[in-house]
């Protein structure tokens, strides 16, 4: 089957490899343009998907938008029969969904139609499901609303960050692919509509979901932290400054009923009070700084036991 792979992040490459391990034909790949990096944005740097196309002699077409005359025409002289998408980045029109003779298919990183949208893996995590998965649909012009030709379902492990469940849910939406197409290229694949009575969503997160409420259940804000590591990092402010946090987990005891009220500081992290008990904090990083363990910030800043995280920029308390 000659396929036209859509990605651009790391979460796309073992679906890609897999592809062509199984001997697929992959004719080309679509990811999005090179980026620069770093803080000086001097440094051009190729996608994760892009790094493979070039060293497998892979054919890369890179446009700012996947559309119009000349970019279709491009994809058709590709001649693929089947476009897989994973985390390409961009939303695709008709024309190009419909553009190849057995369509499009897509890996969602959820159990559809549960947490349609861009950050699935996120909101599993912060919504505190126990169990979440990949779906293979075929692709049409609404957000992740197409038919369901096949799932496989994971458990979401005790203090998992998203960076964790992202790495595991790429490999299985890898296996689950090649399970779905082989079920395709023998006419086994069956497509079932989703019910969109039960369809919940999970938008992209802006800057107002990665802020903090100490006042939340310590579990909440738990959840909160983890779903936002390694990126891009939960937010709250001290003394003003923005501080990002990562690797949280249950504090079974805390000394303080103020929420947000920093109570112990040592080599295993920080804890802080919520409401319903706490959270340990194993890594900070404040605004402009490298990551660094609490103790180290703190013997570097001044940050001591019984100062009090705001949720706001100003770092104001409640």
């Amino acid at each position: 089957m000659r396929v036209l792979f859509w990605g651009t992040p790391e979460f796309a490459t073992p679906a890609l490899r897999a592809l062509l391990g199984e001997g697929f034909d992959v004719v080309g790949v679509v990811t999005q343009p090179d980026r620069p990096v770093g803080r000086s944005r001097s440094t051009v740097q190729p996608s994760p998907v892009k790094r493979i196309a070039v060293e497998e002699g892979i054919a890369v077409l890179q446009p700012d938008r996947p559309r119009g005359d000349a970019f279709l025409e491009r994809v058709g002289e590709l001649a693929p029969e089947l476009s897989v998408v994973v985390a390409y980045g961009h939303i695709l029109t008709s024309n190009a969904i419909d553009l190849p003779a057995r369509g499009t298919v897509n890996i969602h990183a959820s159990l559809l139609p549960a947490l349609r949208g861009a950050a699935p893996i996120q909101a599993a995590i912060r919504e505190g499901l126990e169990e979440t998965g990949v779906t293979i649909m075929r692709m049409v012009p609404a957000l992740d609303a197409g038919p369901v030709i096949l799932q496989a379902r994971t458990s979401i492990l005790e203090d998992e960050t998203a960076g964790e469940l992202t790495l595991r849910l790429s490999e299985l939406g890898a296996l689950t692919l090649i399970e779905a197409l082989s079920l395709m290229e023998l006419g086994g694949a069956t497509e079932a509509p989703q019910d969109d009575r039960l369809a919940t969503f999970a938008p992209k997160i802006d800057r107002d979901a990665r802020w903090i409420d100490w006042r939340a259940p310590a579990r909440a804000v738990s959840r909160t932290i983890r779903a936002l590591d390694p990126k891009p990092g939960a937010v709250t402010a001290l003394h003003g400054t923005e501080v990002k946090l990562f690797g949280a987990k249950l504090a079974p005891r805390v000394s303080s009923d103020r929420a947000g009220e920093i109570t112990a500081i040592d080599g295993d992290g920080l804890i802080v009070a919520c409401d319903e008990g706490g959270v340990r904090i194993l890594v900070v990083q404040p605004a402009g700084k490298r990551r660094m363990a609490p103790h180290e910030w703190a013997r570097g800043r001044g940050v001591a036991v019984g100062d009090r995280f705001g949720t706001d920029w100003s770092g104001g308390t409640y």
